[in-house]
């Protein structure tokens, strides 16, 4: 069976979850599993797919970007998908892990994708740095000290840390913070 994953990062994006699923149709995909979230959360979709594939399935995916998001997070889902029989074909890299020559270029564009992806934040902090160095850049404004007072206030009217931090929109690890500095 041939089974596709389609992922956009927000939910904003879905035309990119549209033109994923026609490329995917296209390439006979049977079964398509998809979602709109960020690579960095839990993906449910995802593991649905890895848990739905069978031995001599094929996984496909339009980008290698929408699979893995570092060359380790690929190997794992590459070793998983070998485990099963099944392989993986990466349509716009024209990439299928049933040959050798495949298994190879996975790897090497596995590689250079992480390296770039490294260079892209080295320069976001860099360009950060220098905002910040101009006076340009002051970051998020933080929302616990901002609200110490009301801290201050509720843990004085006997609310438990977790209750205090959920009637302010805080973490309870931001109350503690705010009740430590107020010590100091």
């Amino acid at each position: 069976m041939i089974i596709g994953y389609a992922r956009t990062s927000t939910t904003d994006q879905k035309a990119g979850l549209e033109a994923q699923e026609r490329d995917l149709r296209a390439a006979g995909v049977e079964r398509i599993f998809q979602e709109q979230i960020s690579a960095t959360g839990p993906r449910k979709a995802f593991a649905d797919a890895l848990d739905y594939v069978r031995d001599g399935d094929t996984l496909i995916v339009t980008k290698l970007d929408r699979l893995a998001r570092s060359v380790a997070d690929l190997v794992e889902i590459t070793k998983q998908l070998e485990a099963k029989g099944a392989s993986l074909r990466v349509l716009n890299l024209n990439l299928d892990t049933e040959t050798p020559t495949g298994k190879l270029m996975l790897n090497l564009l596995g590689s250079i994708a992480q390296f770039e992806r490294e260079l892209m934040l080295e320069r976001q902090r860099e360009g950060i740095a220098k905002a910040k160095s101009e006076g340009k850049y002051k970051g998020r404004k933080p929302t616990a000290k901002a609200k110490m007072e009301d801290v201050l206030r509720l843990v004085e009217n006997g609310l438990s840390r977790e209750q205090v931090a959920k009637e302010l929109g805080i973490g309870v690890a931001s109350v503690y913070r705010v009740l430590a500095s107020a010590r100091s």
